[in-house]
């Protein structure tokens, strides 16, 4: 079984990810070998975000207090959501089934030019 680790700074940053075997019956083997080898501050991070609300990117915020990962925020104007730890526009996309992009000066979506 494979385990995911972030390492993350002074700050809480996340500064890599790195991939470990987890084949001890404690589930901690994968840790000890990135303490003993690698030394740094490492936090457990779930590929399927099943732990900590979101995989661990470089970059991202390790939340201590609400156990999160939290991305990088994508433009000023966004809301960090305390239930996803994901950010949020001011204005939902819209459902209209085609693609918009986020325009920060208008603070709206816009269909995107790419289709």
């Amino acid at each position: 079984m494979m385990s995911h680790w972030a390492e993350i700074d002074e700050n809480n940053k996340v500064i890599r990810v790195l991939v470990g075997d987890n084949n001890d019956p404690a589930g901690d083997e994968g840790y000890k070998w990135l303490i003993d080898n690698l030394g740094g501050r490492w936090i457990q991070t779930s590929y399927n975000s099943k732990i900590r609300y979101n995989y661990a990117g470089v970059g991202f915020t390790y939340d201590e207090e609400n156990d999160a990962f939290i991305p990088l925020k994508p433009f000023p104007s966004w809301k960090l959501s305390k239930v996803t730890f994901t950010w949020l526009p001011p204005v939902p996309v819209p459902n209209d089934g085609k693609s918009y992009d986020w325009n920060e000066e208008i603070l709206n979506w816009q269909e995107s030019l790419r289709d």
